[in-house]
């Protein structure tokens, strides 16, 4: 704190050269405006003035001093604008270039800015002068400090310039804060202690300490002590006034005579012993003594470490009065005065030797991320410390240092590398959880693939010149820890393309009966064919075609034909011989076509049959008219068999009857229709059926092209072969004879194929075998091993090298050797070395050579098996040094003398036995009487046997569940995913503790337990969303054209304990996974077939002419259209009901004689519609009329076109897009979303696509577009670590912790990660064993009332649980033989030191108080960064008022701390008595302190009003104004002072124990006085509804709002009631609503 202050006061120098540098410029501009005026009066002044510009970049070849740098350097005129150079003195032209330094990047390790320490924050002038009233947070400062670029190797400055080509300069000041004053802060006073003195008037004090020093220039301390005179009972006698006082001990002496004696005697003992070995003649003897000779040598020599001198140190012995004044020994009435000599040892300081030389550098290579190493010198003592407190300096010094040479070998460098992935693992989505897909080995899309790492030396072939390796042989794996870059990840995503399975078209319509082969037609025996298409080709699987079905389909068939004739269109009829009517022929228009229908060249058909004419009728007049033969209807069956037969009809009708007259009559009914057989082919379908492609089997021809892959991946492969097995088969009964099927169309069954790379097995070589414990070993006897191992990093594939030598191998390590343990070995005490006799001549027992004394023994280091050893081993190994001194007493004359205490003897066992151990008397001491006092002398101690009995008890918490640690199974080195078991049964553990009788917490093995008490328990398996299977694909929206279908799978059970969640559920479709894909319904899937018209039935019958209007009728039926035609009859309602053609019209039959026309033909419209056009349709004349008949029509019709009645416009519409769409094995990943075109009528209506194609309308829409989905990974954990140290050396609380971590985050739908990344477990409980000061003794004045004393202490073994709260027991110092000799911290031991008795009558300074708590520099609780500080004091303690002009001032003492917490000080007031109170300052701690809070705001402790209270029944309120008591009511007058109180009226309300009937009266009742009511007569009540402060009460709120809400209530109550209820209308909803679920609809899952 002193250093501090003392820096708060000093000025900056920082600041002063900063404030002097305007006051130099502002003297510089004086002077120079002085001299220019001087100038002025001799010199023109001159116009012209040199310019420079800054200084360019430094130039230069080489790096450092020698660079140049230039700048431009021009003449202008005083206004400012160039002229030339003559014009300017060319005397005081500046230089253009100078010499810099040139900065290279090799610099910036030599070149470093060096920063100085702030220096003390100083207030800002402008703002100290206007300083506010009351300080809140502090003053605004400045501080500063130094800055300088140095040379980092010399230490010495350098230009900034070169620091700042790498770092620009760091600023030189900053803003800082000098908080508000801090007073001193203590605490409240302590009781009063007891009077000073027994009997008559003395003084008791009581004192405080300090809680906060005074900070930032705060007020100073009070006092902290407060005293006052007491009076005890009269002194029966005179109260001594004089009291004998030691001094301290002087420094430790020995007294040059002694030496110079010493001296002498070392001489003549030189001679005598020259003599005596003279006289030893006996060669044994003469052995013996030169033995013991060396020993005492030796010891010598090891003592040389500690020069132990023993002197002597003297005090001085006073008589003293009450008031501080010597006077003579004889006041001092006492029998024997102190003891004012004693024996001490010498102080020595600790002496150590020169330094020895430096050790090599650690680091013998060139590295160049970390270049330097370490090189460290030593030096050992010379001369330990005696009796010094100050340690010995450090024995050992490091510094940093670079390998020397050019030549220094490269050091090995270390780096990751590692094994190939494993195949991809793809996690099927939950929507794709199928019982029918068990077989998930082919999914496809995204998944995760592993790999392990290992640690390589990447510069091996470098280092090691002889290296005779392959270069591409993989490196050995050495220890993981030497790499230390980043680690390559172990897991990635990756991706299994998906094969696209065959599609394929509908059959087209069987073909004619055509050859085998057109190109060789042979025999009679041939083949209907039909067909299909691959639309689109399939990847993946087994390859190419080999996964679509058959293409063809053959029918076996007699005469064949590879060409025929085709009729495409019938020729009007021709009468023969040129007549205009009667018999004629018809001509058919033919093509040439091939087995496939397609037109071929007429040639081709010259061996076919040319169709023949058609015979044909041109009706003459009053003839029969027939129409002409409709198409031949669908075949009625595909093919013949003996059930079936295939036939087709055609049929026509009577258009018009003959003529009585020589017309040619209508034929009979049977002749209106033909019969034909159509696919007379038996029902026997043949087809060539493929199996899959087989293995790709090497080509022995090409085989030299193969060779093994090596593991860097480079490989050539060769070709093979592949077979598959191709059979004929007959549809519905199976494999038959080949010849059944067409032999030319056989597919192939051998293909050549890419032989996959062989791949062997690669394997590092094993890593060097771990170290072996080079340590010693202490205690261990489990067996070491060491092992060692190699990784996989290319697996075996197609037909490799296996992978088949072990991957890890182990062995016992040999015997590691047994630890040197050292100990101190003690030697004998010398002789007891007493105060030498000229000092103590005038004390009794001086002449005989007797009484206290000191001794000194040698002690030696020792190897456990008694071989000697360096001291340096016994320091470092042995523990704390034994005493080299003891206190000794020669016993004189008077003494008695007694042996040493035997041992205590042996306990048996019981519980409360006892043990003893005896001494004896020795000597003339058992002559004496004073000796043989047992109470003084005792010879026999006893002990209570310490009692066994224990009980153990848990303790702490149970720990997590922990699974049963197995070994993964490795599967040829690589880890698998989910190797680790992640749930099931496992065991949880909790802690044993073990107590005595005596609640000491003892070893567990003490209760027969191992430690723990353990549980089985269980770790529930995640259970993932499970959705229920897919529903069927609903119908196409839309039965014509482009729609869309829709399936669907709903929750069947939630997720838990961390199982993969649900898909969000879909509202609108109810469903928690659906998919949409579009559909296509064919508009002529369903057809309407009309048969041809019957014969007009005349309605009103003409019997002569058989003619006139009637009504005809058709059949008309909707059917099933095929690529064969219409193939069966079906529902009505499955074709469209608008387009279904009528089946009855009106008709007009003509007469004999009247011309008859043909069946209008279609109407004709021009496309696009257009509604001012029109459209047509025709009719052929077939019989001309009679002379009387009627003639013919007008052959064309026309009616004009009407947009959506007759005519249509036709436009494409696109619909919307499907769900993301996979392949069916895949799992996620890169889909197509599609679409379709749909043709749209303009009244709406989808039609057949063939209208908006034949318009050649646009269609710019894509109607594929690609989609992603996001691939379900799950979390993937690592190992768990291995078991860590516990937490505590020993206690109740250590734990143990293992961890793990995620090494691929979840996905999309995968399993989530678990929140369980760490587990511990409580360690086996370990009593806590300590040493331990006990309470300083009293301060002992030997032989005197006070002055200079000692007090001792003792050190003891306790045991506790390492709990805070727990009390530490005291035990056997043997439990603490292991433990190392500290407390609190010290290895410095202080059993006794002295201490200082006041005299009666004495002032002095009371013990240090303890160190407040850490207290921080805060405004509002925020820490202002000043760091804490913590304070003790000690108050001045008054025995006698005379003496306190000897009074000492009170001390105080500071330090700072790092742990520290901001406190706050409020005002604390107690409840008002009358009218004051007590207040004070309280910390937020709940401490009572004097000082801290703001003087400003206290709180007042009076509050008496002015004028006084005189009314009756009144008071004075907080506020200092009068106010009544409670039942009574202020009457204030006009001044707003109270006149007087006035009673409240009381009302009392009568109770049922009141029998009377009469109704009591309001009265008023004095509040204060208790009732005169007769016991339990009625209750009374205070109805007062106005405070003291005259306003209404809250209550009369309350009651005013709960009475207008049951008001409102009452009106609404009565409203319903009275309210006519209407009838409730019955809601027909015939729509059927959708299925919900019984799911709750968790969206978030």
């Amino acid at each position: 704190m002193g250093l501090r202050a003392g820096r708060l006061a000093s000025p900056s120098r920082g600041v002063l050269q900063l404030l002097r540098l305007p006051l130099l410029l502002l003297l510089l501009l004086s002077s120079g405006a002085r001299g220019a005026a001087a100038q002025g009066d001799t010199e023109v002044p001159t116009l012209y003035l040199w310019k420079t510009g800054p200084w360019g970049r430094c130039m230069g070849d080489d790096c450092g001093p020698g660079g140049i740098q230039t700048r431009a350097v021009w003449c202008a005129h005083v206004e400012g604008w160039t002229t030339l150079h003559t014009n300017c003195k060319q005397a005081v032209r500046p230089s253009n270039q100078q010499n810099c330094f040139k900065v290279c990047d090799w610099h910036k390790e030599l070149y470093d800015w060096r920063l100085g320490t702030w220096d003390r924050c100083q207030p800002v002038i402008s703002k100290s002068l206007e300083k506010s009233r009351e300080c809140v947070k502090g003053e605004e400062g400045i501080q500063v400090r130094e800055i300088m670029c140095i040379q980092k190797d010399k230490d010495i400055p350098a230009e900034d310039i070169i620091c700042e080509y790498f770092e620009p300069k760091p600023l030189l000041e900053q803003a800082c804060l000098i908080p508000c004053q801090k007073d001193c802060i203590v605490s409240e006073f302590s009781p009063w202690s007891e009077c000073s003195r027994t009997c008559g008037s003395g003084l008791q004090h009581r004192t405080r300490h300090v809680v906060a020093p005074p900070q930032y220039g705060g007020s100073g301390c009070p006092n902290l002590t407060e005293f006052q005179v007491c009076q005890s009972n009269p002194c029966e006698e005179d109260e001594s006034l004089y009291s004998l006082q030691v001094g301290p001990w002087s420094a430790c002496s020995v007294p040059h005579t002694r030496q110079a004696r010493q001296a002498r005697r070392r001489g003549k003992n030189k001679e005598r012993e020259k003599e005596r070995g003279k006289a030893v003649k006996d060669p044994e003897a003469r052995e013996l003594i030169k033995k013991k000779r060396n020993r005492n040598r030796q010891n010598r020599q090891e003592n040389r470490y500690w020069d132990i001198q023993i002197g002597y140190q003297t005090r001085d012995v006073t008589c003293l009065n009450r008031t501080g004044k010597s006077a003579d020994l004889s006041f001092c009435q006492q029998e024997r005065l102190p003891m004012t000599f004693q024996s001490c040892v010498i102080t020595k300081e600790c002496q150590v030797s020169e330094w020895l030389e430096w050790s090599p550098c650690s680091k013998t290579c060139h590295d160049v991320t970390s270049p330097t190493g370490t090189r460290v010198r030593t030096r050992t003592i010379t001369q330990f410390p005696i009796g010094s407190e100050k340690e010995c300096p450090a024995l050992e010094e490091k510094e940093p240092c670079v390998s020397q040479g050019d030549g220094a070998v490269l050091c090995a460098t270390y780096g990751w590398r590692t094994t190939e992935w494993t195949e991809c693992h793809v996690d099927p989505l939950l929507s794709q959880q199928d019982k029918r897909r068990a077989n998930q080995t082919a999914l496809c899309g995204g998944g995760v693939q592993t790999r392990e790492i290992y640690c390589i030396q990447t510069n091996d072939n470098m280092l090691s010149h002889g290296n005779t390796q392959k270069d591409k042989e993989a490196s050995k794996p050495v220890d993981s820890k030497l790499c230390t870059g980043p680690v390559p990840n172990t897991t990635q995503l990756c991706h299994v393309p998906c094969p696209i399975e065959c599609e394929v078209s509908p059959w087209s319509a069987w073909g004619p009966c055509t050859y085998e082969n057109c190109n060789d037609q042979q025999g009679k025996k041939g083949f209907k064919l039909r067909k299909r298409r691959i639309t689109n080709e399939p990847t993946g699987g087994s390859g190419a075609t080999g996964n679509c079905p058959h293409l063809l389909e053959a029918i076996p068939c007699e005469e064949p034909s590879c060409y025929d004739w085709k009729s495409v269109r019938l020729g009007d009829c021709e009468p023969d011989n040129g007549k205009s009517c009667g018999p004629g022929t018809q001509v058919q228009e033919v093509v040439c076509i091939n087995s496939d229908g397609e037109e071929v060249d007429r040639q081709l058909c010259r061996d076919a049959i040319f169709p023949i004419p058609v015979a044909c009728d041109a009706p003459c007049p009053k003839d029969c008219v027939l129409s002409a033969w409709s198409s031949w209807s669908s075949c009625s069956h595909t093919c013949s068999g003996k059930t079936t037969e295939g036939k087709q009809t055609r049929a026509r009708s009577i258009l018009a009857y003959a003529g009585e007259e020589g017309g040619i009559r209508c034929p009979n009914i049977s002749a209106l229709q033909e019969v034909r057989s159509c696919n007379e082919h038996p029902c026997t379908v043949y087809h060539w059926q493929t199996g899959p492609w087989g293995q790709c089997i090497e080509d022995t021809s090409v085989s030299s092209f193969n060779t093994t892959t090596t593991w860097n991946g480079e490989a050539s492969c060769s070709v093979g072969m592949q077979t598959r097995k191709v059979i004929c088969v007959r549809v519905n009964v199976g494999q038959v004879g080949p010849k059944k099927c067409p032999e030319s169309l056989r597919p192939e069954t051998v293909r050549p194929c890419l032989l996959p790379c062989r791949k062997d097995c690669v394997v590092t070589p094993y890593s060097d075998w771990t170290p072996c414990p080079s340590s010693c070993r202490e205690g261990d006897s489990g067996a070491r091993k060491q092992s060692r191992q190699r990784v996989i990093i290319q697996l075996p594939a197609n037909g490799g090298k296996e992978c088949s030598d072990p991957l890890y191998e182990e062995k016992a390590c040999e015997a590691p050797p047994t630890c040197h343990s050292y100990r101190w070995k003690t030697h004998k005490w010398r002789r007891c070395q007493l105060v030498p006799w000229s000092i103590q001549q005038d004390v009794p027992g001086a002449q005989e050579g007797c009484g206290p004394g000191r001794q000194a023994r040698a002690i030696t280091c020792r190897k456990q098996d008694g071989g000697q050893a360096s001291i340096q081993e016994c320091l470092q190994y042995a523990g704390p040094v034994p005493a080299l001194t003891q206190a000794c007493q020669i016993p004189c004359q008077d003494d008695c003398q007694f042996t040493s205490w035997s041992k205590f003897s042996s306990c048996n066992g019981d519980c409360g036995a006892v043990r003893t151990r005896k001494r004896a008397i020795v000597g003339k001491s058992k002559k004496k009487e004073k000796c043989k006092n047992s109470h003084l002398y005792p010879l026999i101690e006893t002990q209570y046997c310490p009692c066994d009995k224990y009980n153990a008890q848990p303790v702490g918490n149970w720990s997590d569940c922990i699974l049963p640690e197995g070994k993964a199974e490795v599967l040829l080195g690589m880890k698998v995913q989910g190797d680790s078991k992640e749930c099931g049964q496992g065991y949880r553990y909790q802690a044993m503790a073990c107590y005595d009788q005596n609640g000491r917490l003892v070893e567990t093995s003490r209760c027969n337990s191992h430690g723990y008490i353990e549980e089985a328990c269980i770790i529930p398996c995640p259970s993932d969303c499970k959705l229920s299977e897919w529903s069927n694909w609903s119908r196409c929206s839309k039965s014509c054209g482009s729609g869309v279908k829709v399936r669907s799978k709903w929750l069947r059970e939630k997720p838990y304990n961390g199982g993969r969640p649900c898909p969000k559920l879909d509202h609108v479709n109810q469903a928690q996974v659906y998919e949409v894909v579009p559909c296509h319904s064919d508009c002529n899937q369903y057809i309407w077939v009309t048969e041809p018209w019957s014969v007009c039935k005349v309605t009103f019958v003409d019997m002569r002419d058989n003619c006139g209007e009637g009504v005809q009728t058709r059949k008309v039926r909707c059917m099933q259209n095929t690529a064969d035609g219409p193939s069966e009859h079906v529902e009505d309602y499955l074709c469209d009901p608008e387009d279904m053609p009528l089946g009855s019209r009106e008709c007009k039959l003509p007469c004999p004689e009247d011309c008859v026309i043909s069946e209008w033909g279609p109407w004709t419209c021009a496309l696009p519609c257009n509604p001012s056009g029109s459209r047509q349709r025709s009719a052929d004349p077939i019989r001309q009329p009679a002379d009387e008949g009627r003639a013919c029509p007008d052959a064309v019709e026309k009616e004009p076109c009407s947009l959506n009645k007759n005519c249509y416009h036709y436009d494409y519409n696109v619909t919307d897009w499907s769900t993301c769409q996979l392949s069916e094995k895949a799992v996620c990943g890169n889909g197509i979303k599609t679409r379709m075109l749909d043709c749209v009528r303009s009244d709406g209506k989808s039609v057949d696509l063939k209208y908006c194609e034949e318009l050649g309308l646009e269609k710019n829409w894509p109607m594929n577009t690609s989609c992603t989905v996001e691939c379900p990974v799950n979390c993937q954990l690592s190992d768990w670590s291995s078991w860590s140290q516990c937490s505590q050396t020993c206690g109740l609380t250590g734990k143990m912790i293992r961890k793990r971590t995620v090494t691929q985050p979840f996905q999309g739908d995968g399993r989530p990660c678990p929140s369980l990344m760490e587990q511990s477990k409580p360690c086996p409980v370990k009593p806590c064993y300590r040493w331990q000061y006990g309470q300083w003794s009293p301060c002992q004045v030997q032989e005197a009332q006070c002055g200079e004393g000692t007090r001792t202490r003792n050190i003891s073994c306790v045991v506790s649980d390492g709990s805070a709260e727990d009390f530490s027991k005291v035990v056997d110092e043997e439990f603490c033989a292991n433990t190392e000799l500290i407390i609190d911290g010290n290895k410095q031991i202080v059993l006794e030191e002295t201490c200082t008795q006041p005299c009666p009558g004495d002032c002095y300074l009371n013990d240090w108080s303890s160190w407040s708590l850490c207290q921080l520099t805060c405004v509002n609780g925020e820490d202002l960064g000043f760091g804490g500080i913590q304070v003790r004091s000690r108050a001045v303690i008054i025995q006698e008022l005379e003496n306190q002009h000897l009074c000492p001032e009170q001390m105080l003492e500071t330090k700072s701390c790092d742990d520290g917490q901001c406190y706050e000080y409020k005002w604390v007031a107690s409840a008002w008595k009358g009218s004051s109170r007590t207040v004070w300052c309280q910390r937020s701690d709940g401490i009572n302190v004097t000082g801290g809070c703001l003087v400003v705001s206290q709180p007042d402790t009076d509050r008496s009003c002015n004028p006084p209270c005189s009314q009756p029944h009144s008071y004075c309120s907080e506020m200092k104004t009068c106010r009544c008591e409670e039942g009574y009511t202020e009457v204030m007058s006009s001044n707003s002072t109270l006149e007087q109180c006035t009673l409240i009226p009381v009302v009392v309300i009568p109770t049922v124990e009141d029998k009377r009937g009469d109704v009591k009266t309001s009265r008023a009742v004095h509040p204060t006085q208790p009732s005169i009511n007769p016991a339990g007569r009625g209750r009374t009540w205070f109805l007062q509804p106005f405070g003291p402060d005259g306003r209404l009460k809250t209550w009369v709120y309350g009651v005013a709002a709960g009475a207008f809400v049951l008001l409102v209530f009452i009106v609404s109550m009565i409203y319903l009631a009275c309210k006519k209820p209407k009838k409730p209308q019955r809601r027909q909803n015939n729509r059927l609503k959708p299925l919900t679920l019984a799911y709750d609809g968790d969206a978030d899952m």
